[in-house]
Order: C-alpha cells, then structure tokens, then sequence
C-alpha cells in the first residue's frame, strides 16, 4: 500500500487563517535584517506565511504582522 503525502499545514500572520504550504508565501529575515520573501521555501531562518491575496498583504502591512513575527529571540532584549 503506497504511502499518502499530506501537506503541511501553516498559518497566514495577516488574516490568521490555516492553508496548505505551497498555498502560502514564505518570508524571512535576511541577515541584513530586511524581510524578503522566499520563493523556495527553503532560506535559514524564521518564517512567516502568508496568502498572496493583496488584502492580506495590505492587512499584514497595516497590522506589521510580518515585522512582529519575524523580529525573532531578541523582542524581548528590546522590551
């Protein structure tokens, strides 16, 4: 009997709803400290998805929902 693969499962950081992986788009930190994105899903570092919907973009953005869950172990060192 062949195995069946389910996909991952993540959560958009703007609208905070649950979709597939490869339904979302992954961004990262850069070692430069910008956020980018990352086609392959694959970077070093933290992630954060979210829907390529403009509204959730433009939510995110609102929201600095990308900023905050990207900001790593040093949000506390900061206050």
């Amino acid at each position: 009997m062949p195995k069946t693969s389910v996909e991952p499962v993540r959560t958009c950081v703007a609208c905070r709803e649950e979709a597939g992986k490869r339904s979302l788009t992954r961004f990262v930190r850069s070692a430069a400290g910008e956020i980018v994105e990352d086609p392959t899903g694959r970077a070093r570092g933290r992630g954060a998805y979210l829907h390529d919907d403009p509204a959730c973009r433009e939510l995110a953005a609102k929201r600095r929902s990308l900023e905050r869950a990207l900001r790593g172990s040093n949000a506390a060192k900061r206050g």
